[in-house]
């Protein structure tokens, strides 16, 4: 029996945290929420390949812009997957077929957005790239039904729009963007935009799909040290347009679910899940919600954490490990309430354990 064959017909058996696997494979999208070291390579400012990144994770630096964990790090495990999913620089013949990572920090809907921070893949390169790993797939499969039997069972996960935001739209002493569209403009192009991609993948084999709303960028560190006035109270120009942008990702599912045959789309309401954590911190164990684990400038603010400087000791009770990007302490509550929703406002219009079983 190939390599091949081994790791699809072994499937659902296993997995090392001692429970069922119960999906073959998990395909990434995104931004530096959850890239795991594809920018490693690039001439880029968006890189984390580096202490204090990774402190606490037992691989050490690997690119994740978190003191552990990221988001689809427990989402990889609340799914029962034997590993982390590999990202798509360091891909072979045998861990593509448990999913690839193609997430890309400073990487946007919008081809321009970080292009200041120089190398990234953005979402049209992510898509490009996963249109490589099928085609891969198929040939080492040579059976194009079995190939997109194979697919249709997968978890395709997509966390894009907050560079779009960070990194484009509220950067505008970099871009033009805001000066040309007003706030619900914005939103619509980039929807459009992100609905086609999002077409490309289903016609490539994805069927159940998560999409991930953008936090709330007005409550995050790098906004309060610029724009709040006493450091604590949330930046509401950021934040309504941010609101703008997921309420037409919410809508965007139900025109996808009823439009393409089969799709089963599902939205994680991340801004939602944010909020509650902000509004009552010290009930979820935190401690601190308005500055980085970095600290660096006013609410350390710095957007990420300096090479080789010491972070806060109090890691588990922080929200955030740099100024935007949480800690895997908050990763691993965002993960398991999107995995089993703690309430209907988590996601839509199923939580993440429903998807995978369907």
């Amino acid at each position: 029996m190939n390599i091949v064959v081994m790791v699809i017909v072994g499937v659902g058996l296993w997995s090392v945290r001692g429970g069922a696997q119960q999906v073959p494979c998990y395909f990434i999208f995104g931004d530096s929420l959850a890239d795991s070291g594809n920018n490693n390579n690039l001439w880029s400012y968006a890189r984390a390949d580096y202490l204090p990144y990774g402190i606490d994770f037992s691989f050490g630096p690997t690119g994740r812009f978190s003191n552990g964990k990221t988001l689809v790090d427990i989402i990889a495990e609340r799914l029962g997957l034997s590993s982390y999913i590999a990202p798509f620089s360091r891909a072979n013949d045998r861990n593509i077929f448990s999913g690839v990572n193609y997430a890309s920090a400073g990487a946007g809907i919008s081809d321009e957005t970080g292009q200041h921070l120089g190398g990234r893949t953005n979402f049209r390169g992510q898509v490009q790239n996963h249109i490589r790993t099928v085609s891969y797939m198929l040939n080492l499969l040579r059976d194009a039904n079995r190939t997109e039997v194979y697919l249709k069972r997968c978890i395709y996960s997509i966390g894009i729009g907050s560079e779009d935001y960070l990194n484009n739209y509220f950067l505008t002493q970099l871009y033009r963007t805001s000066t040309l569209y007003p706030p619900d403009r914005f939103a619509d192009l980039l929807i459009q935009q992100y609905a086609q991609f999002l077409r490309v993948l289903y016609n490539y084999g994805a069927r159940k799909m998560l999409l991930f709303g953008v936090s709330p960028i007005g409550c995050s560190p790098y906004a309060l040290a610029q724009n709040s006035p006493d450091g604590i109270t949330c930046v509401e120009t950021l934040n309504s347009p941010i609101q703008l942008f997921n309420s037409r990702v919410r809508s965007m599912v139900d025109q996808l679910n009823t439009q393409l045959p089969n799709a089963k789309f599902t939205y994680i309401n991340v801004y939602g899940i944010f909020q509650d954590i902000i509004r009552n911190p010290s009930s979820f164990g935190f401690r601190v919600v308005n500055a980085g684990c970095c600290r660096v400038g006013r609410n350390s603010g710095r957007v990420t954490c300096q090479s080789l400087q010491q972070p806060c000791s109090n890691r588990n009770e922080v929200l955030y490990f740099d100024a935007y990007n949480p800690s895997e302490a908050a990763n691993t509550i965002i993960g398991r309430r999107a995995y089993n929703a703690q309430s209907s406002l988590d996601a839509y219009p199923s939580d993440i354990s429903t998807l995978a079983r369907s």
